[in-house]
């Protein structure tokens, strides 16, 4: 790696207590799959120099616990949460059919221009996360491997971002518990380091 670049792996939550749902900033742990899939995920990963992950236990657990093992630094980071779905935080894609379906379809198709009643804006939340992103580009990380443990949101909307991509197109990005992306840059920009 070059020593002007700044690596980052970004590595979602695994499977959560409550089953499938619009957690958002709700708390709820993870299940032990959930920890064995992060485990299985980071297994052959590159040596990181630091990790860095939401406050939300869902991530902060598996951080400290890896963190310890690697002993390597730790931080927490509060805008890497995850986006607050307003009122349908803890529903499930079931309920919400059920409850809202017109909004629902809307806002899987452009939730940009439909988000859930009450929710953090996709402006704010892309803005919170593009400037955690741009912190750990900082020359000051130069020649390092940083792990980010995030949440589904935070991670496409960072891809989003290195794929110059609109963000009405986020929800086309398929980040499954558990999966591990990468990213390398220096400042401003980043791009996608495909396997």
């Amino acid at each position: 790696m070059s020593e002007g670049i700044v690596h980052i792996d970004l590595l979602r939550h695994g499977e959560t207590v409550g089953g499938t749902r619009f957690r958002g900033s709700l708390d709820d742990p993870l299940t032990e799959q959930g920890f064995r899939q992060m485990e299985a995920a980071v297994a052959n990963g590159d040596p990181w120099d630091a990790i860095v992950t939401s406050p939300l236990s869902r991530c902060a657990a598996f951080a400290e616990r890896l963190a310890l093992r690697l002993a390597i630094p730790q931080q927490v980071d509060e805008r890497l949460r995850e986006i607050h779905f307003g009122a349908w935080e803890g529903r499930s894609y079931a309920e919400l059919m059920a409850m809202a379906p017109v909004a629902l379809t809307r806002f899987l198709g452009d939730p940009f221009r439909h988000p859930p009643p009450g929710a953090e804006s996709l402006e704010a939340f892309r803005e919170r996360t593009l400037e955690a992103l741009r912190d750990h580009l900082m020359p000051c990380n130069q020649g390092r491997r940083l792990l980010l443990v995030t949440h589904g949101g935070v991670i496409r909307v960072m891809l989003c971002h290195a794929r110059c991509w609109p963000l009405a197109r986020l929800l086309e990005i398929d980040v499954p518990h558990a999966s591990l992306h990468s990213l390398c840059g220096s400042g401003e920009g980043c791009e996608e380091v495909r396997p």
